[in-house]
Parts: structure tokens; C-alpha cells; sequence
């Protein structure tokens, strides 16, 4: 792919190392989760305080801490709700979460019950020497931050905030220099995707672990004009995958669901076979699904409110953060009833109900589209994906 294309923000998630304190009770973690039960990876926004003005933002984030903001006692009594939950992946997210003053208290107390813990906070001033030296002695896992343009012009516009590229490059060199692990959220949309090769050469210099590609979701402050288009979806989805054989950092998508479908289609014409020929059922289905996300503990794909969930600042839990879909609050229930109950992530838990070519789809258990960009373009969490060129083969049949 020529110099052609291009990425945000806060992780859908983060497949942090399980290097914490105290291990892991009932062996190693992840490999057997039921997805009706319980979630893989639960993100917490910790505070909707931020400094930033990001364009993709879902958050419309604010100065200051919410007043109904979880206490500390309440989010202690969420952490121990979530470790019950078969002890998923918790990252501490924002707004920025560094303006959670109890925040290295909060990491110290899950990282102590034997939780995988990792964060991802706005590259500000607040971000300190000293506080990640404070991470790291705590025990978080990884950091994430967002570099969403190869030079400082397009990516400090992307943030609102001039200065915060090069901010954010310092604070990524001070944690290699200390040796803590980090990704990098890229969020891909029409003004960057120009630069995506050069964003891939970065992420080289910069010595990430992992490059996490969030697709532009139409909603908070982003709009579908925001977007790339279907074919360019395609475009990049394919460039990802000749890269992943390569590059000497992990590859994983947000929003990008139909990234898993390119992969297995571009390992279908490697091996011989054709997309058609792979079965999506049992063993195949969940391998594959640990190769393309780069997962090896992930039992099986990850979408909005199947094997992932969102808890607010203020307790709402909603699919995923960029599914604005309230579905409880861990004010007034457990999570764990929550997840399982709802019949909103019953039916997001459902590929065969989705609307559409998602449902009749061959793929749809380890694709099944973004969820929060079906509902975002249309109003509707079930439709069908709407930046996907697919044409699924029942439909070609007819």
C-alpha cells in the first residue's frame, strides 16, 4: 500500500502481562471464560476529568470530577465485584484517570487480589516521573497512550492541545527507560490516514509492545464525515496484515471487527483453501480468534457487551464506551447480574440475531461487526456493519 492511510484514544481494551502481585487464583487466567457469564476485560473510567479536547471523544470530558463520581469504597466494592467475575482484565481508563487522586491506591488494592491492571491516562503535565515510577512499583501491568499522527501538527489537532505529541513521546521514552511495557492507541480517520506507514515506523522507534488500531466510531464529538470509507476499511485491514508478519510489536483492533475476517481470508488463500472451506465452530474458531487479536488468553473474539464491558465514572455500565447503551448502574446492582441479565448484551451476545448481512454472515462469530458503529451510523446496535465491503455467501448464493 503506498502512502495512503491512517488512528484514538482510549482502548476498547488492553491485553496486559500478568506480571502484578500475588498471581492468579484457579490457574491461569482467561482461557475458559464463558461470555454469558462473564467478561474478558472490563474497562473502568475511573473520572471523566481530562485536560484534553480529543475530535473522537465519546466522553465529552469536563475539568473537573464529576460530584456523583464512584467514591473510593465504591470502587473497591467494584474491583472485588469484577475479580468475582472469573478475575477478567481491568484497565483504568478516562476522561484521564491520573486525576483520580486515589488512583495507585485503587491499582495497589486489585494488583494485590492477583489482577491483571493496566491504565490508560491522557498525555499531560500530570503524567510524572514520579507517578510512573509509583506505577511500576505498584505493580500496573501496561500503559497505553495515543499518538494519532506521525508529526506533532496532525496529531496535537487530533488532541485539542498543542504540545501533546511531543509530551507524549516523553512520557513513552521515560517508560522504556524504566522498563515498564506500553501500547499505543492509534485511531484511524480521514485526517490521518495518510500517514499510516509512517505511524508504523514509529511504533518501531518507540519500542511498543502492542499497536492498538481504534476505527473512528461516529459518536461523542466524532460524526460519520469523521470516517473512512468501506473500501478504505478494506484497504488498511489488508496493509495491517502483511505488517503484523513482520513488525516487532503486537497488532490489535477496535471497531475493527472485520479485521478478523481479512486475516482469515488472507490465510485462506495462503494455505490453498478459501473462506468458505473454514469452519466457525469449536477449537478453529477460538485459535484463530487468539491469532488476530493477539490475545493468547482470549478464549474467543471480543465485541461490545460480549466479553467486554464499560463501567462509568458515575457507575452507568454500558456495552463498551463508545456504545452509549445504559443497560445498569453498580450503585444499585451487582455487575455480575448486570452483564448477565441484560437484555440488551443478550442480544449484542447473539451474532446469529444481529440485522442485516451481520446475521447471515459465515463470519459473525469471530467478526460480527462493531456494534458501536452499527448504532452510531444508524441508531440500531443489531445492524449490520456499516463500513464492510463483504458480501456474505448466502447472500451471494441468492
Amino acid at each position: 500500500m503506498e502512502n495512503k492511510m491512517k488512528i484514538c484514544g482510549h482502548p476498547h481494551g488492553m491485553g496486559g502481562h500478568p506480571q502484578g502481585k500475588g498471581g492468579h487464583p484457579g490457574g491461569h487466567p482467561g482461557m475458559n471464560v464463558d461470555y454469558d457469564k462473564n467478561p474478558f476485560i472490563v474497562i473502568w473510567e475511573t473520572t471523566r476529568a481530562c485536560g484534553l479536547k480529543c475530535q473522537h471523544c465519546r466522553a465529552d470530558a469536563q475539568p473537573d470530577p464529576h460530584p456523583e463520581e464512584l467514591t473510593h469504597e465504591q470502587g473497591i466494592a467494584l474491583i472485588d465485584e469484577i475479580y468475582a467475575m472469573d478475575n477478567p482484565m481491568l484497565v483504568f481508563t478516562g476522561g484521564d484517570c491520573m486525576l483520580r487522586k486515589d488512583l495507585f491506591e485503587l491499582a495497589d488494592y486489585a494488583i494485590k487480589k492477583g489482577m491483571r491492571v493496566s491504565m490508560s491516562p491522557s498525555a499531560t503535565v500530570e503524567v510524572t516521573k514520579e507517578r510512573m515510577d509509583r506505577a511500576k512499583e505498584v505493580g500496573i501491568s501496561r500503559w497505553s497512550f495515543s499518538i494519532d499522527g506521525a508529526d506533532a501538527k496532525t496529531h496535537d489537532a487530533f488532541r485539542g492541545i498543542d504540545g501533546t505529541f511531543d509530551l507524549t513521546i516523553e512520557k513513552i521514552k521515560y517508560l522504556n527507560e524504566i522498563g515498564v511495557s506500553h501500547q499505543i492507541n492509534t485511531c484511524i480517520n480521514k485526517a490521518n490516514l495518510h500517514q499510516v506507514e509512517q505511524m508504523a515506523e514509529l511504533m518501531k522507534e518507540l519500542k511498543t509492545s502492542v499497536w492498538y488500531i481504534l476505527m473512528m466510531i461516529p459518536t461523542g464529538r466524532a460524526s460519520m464525515a469523521d470516517c473512512i470509507t468501506a473500501a478504505q476499511h478494506e484497504e488498511v485491514f489488508k496493509w495491517l496484515y502483511e505488517l503484523s508478519k513482520d513488525a516487532p510489536y503486537d497488532i490489535k483492533t477496535t471497531a475493527g471487527q472485520h479485521y478478523r475476517r481479512v486475516v482469515f481470508q488472507q490465510r485462506a488463500k495462503e494455505n490453498g483453501t478459501t473462506g468458505e472451506q473454514i469452519t466457525f465452530e469449536g477449537t478453529k474458531t477460538r485459535d484463530m480468534a487468539q491469532f488476530i487479536d493477539g490475545l493468547a488468553r482470549a478464549p474467543k473474539a471480543v465485541n461490545d457487551g460480549n466479553g467486554f464491558i464499560f463501567v462509568s465514572h458515575i457507575g452507568d455500565v454500558t456495552p463498551s464506551g463508545f456504545l452509549p447503551l445504559v443497560v445498569g448502574n453498580v450503585k444499585e446492582n451487582r455487575l455480575r447480574d448486570i452483564y448477565r441479565e441484560s437484555p440488551i448484551l443478550k442480544d449484542l451476545r447473539s451474532p446469529d440475531k444481529y440485522e442485516g448481512k451481520c446475521g447471515i454472515c459465515e463470519y459473525n462469530k469471530v467478526c460480527g461487526g462493531s456494534r458501536a458503529r452499527a448504532y452510531g451510523a444508524t441508531g440500531n446496535y443489531m445492524a449490520s456493519e456499516p463500513f464492510c465491503v463483504y458480501i456474505p455467501e448466502k447472500m451471494r448464493k441468492k
